[in-house]
């Protein structure tokens, strides 16, 4: 029985956490060959050969959508890109009118 073993964490030059693709993969419930998809299409932005915790966020997202809504990959993330530029449109108006 082989054992699965994870990398450490490692911190960027900008102090973010990196992940490797086999832990995104074991956290989102995918496999490295569907994030290697991913950064092929442009939905996820890598560090190198690793990923930040918001790109594993914006993985759960994207299939989370794939399967409640039956969503391709790139309306799923059309849909999450949408959502956040309506967030800060909203955050922008709020201090506009503080």
């Amino acid at each position: 029985m082989s054992e699965f073993r994870l990398s450490t964490t490692v911190i960027s030059q900008e102090g973010d956490r990196l992940y490797t693709f086999e832990y995104a993969a074991l956290v989102t419930q995918t496999s490295t060959i569907i994030i290697e998809r991913f950064v092929e299409l442009g939905l996820i932005e890598p560090k190198g050969s690793m990923l930040r915790s918001r790109e594993i966020a914006r993985i759960a997202q994207i299939q989370r959508l794939r399967q409640d809504l039956g969503l391709n990959l790139v309306g799923a993330a059309m849909v999450i890109d949408l959502a956040q530029e309506i967030a800060q449109l909203r955050a922008q108006i709020k201090a506009l009118r503080s």
